[in-house]
C-alpha cells in the first residue's frame, strides 16, 4: 500500500468502532472490540511498518521541541503517516476507556456522547471533557 492508501485504510478501519460506540455501547460486537483492542493493535501495526521502515529513527530527536520538528519536516511522509496513525489508536484507547468507566460507573450514555466525540476529534480534550463528567457524576451519586 501507498502511504496515501494506508492513510485513508487507518482512517477508515477506526470509524466503525467509534459510531459503534457513540450509538451501540453495549451491543456485543462493540463490546468485543472494546475488550479485543483489535483495532489499535491493527494500527500498532502500521504504525511499526511505517515508523521504522523508512530507515533508522533519530530517538533523540524526541528530547526536544526542535529535535520533534525537525523529525516531522524531514522524515517524509513514513514519518508523517506514522505520526497520525499514532494518534488514531491512541485516540480510540482512550475513547473505548471512556466508555467502559462510563458503564462501570453507571454513568448515563448521553453524557458521554460529547467527551466521545471530542476524543474522537481532539483527544486530550475528549478526556478531559469526560473526566468533568465523571467528576460531576461522582458528586451527583456522593452521599
Amino acid at each position: 500500500m501507498t502511504p496515501e492508501q494506508t492513510f485513508q485504510f487507518a482512517n477508515a478501519l477506526v470509524l466503525p468502532q467509534w459510531l459503534l460506540m457513540a450509538v451501540a455501547p453495549r451491543w456485543s460486537v462493540t463490546d468485543w472490540l472494546m475488550r479485543s483492542y483489535l483495532i489499535p493493535v491493527v494500527l500498532a501495526a502500521l504504525y511499526a511498518t511505517y515508523l521504522f521502515g523508512g530507515g533508522p529513527v533519530d530517538f533523540s530527536a524526541f528530547g526536544s521541541l526542535a529535535g520533534i520538528k525537525n523529525l516531522f519536516s524531514t522524515g517524509g511522509d513514513g514519518v508523517m503517516l506514522a505520526g497520525w496513525i499514532h494518534y488514531l489508536a491512541f485516540d480510540l484507547v482512550a475513547g473505548t476507556v471512556v466508555v467502559r468507566d462510563a458503564q462501570r460507573l453507571g454513568i448515563p450514555h448521553g453524557w458521554v456522547v460529547l467527551p466521545l466525540f471530542a476524543c474522537f476529534m481532539v483527544g486530550p480534550v475528549g478526556l478531559l471533557l469526560y473526566w468533568l463528567v465523571r467528576l460531576g457524576h461522582q458528586r451527583q451519586v456522593a452521599p
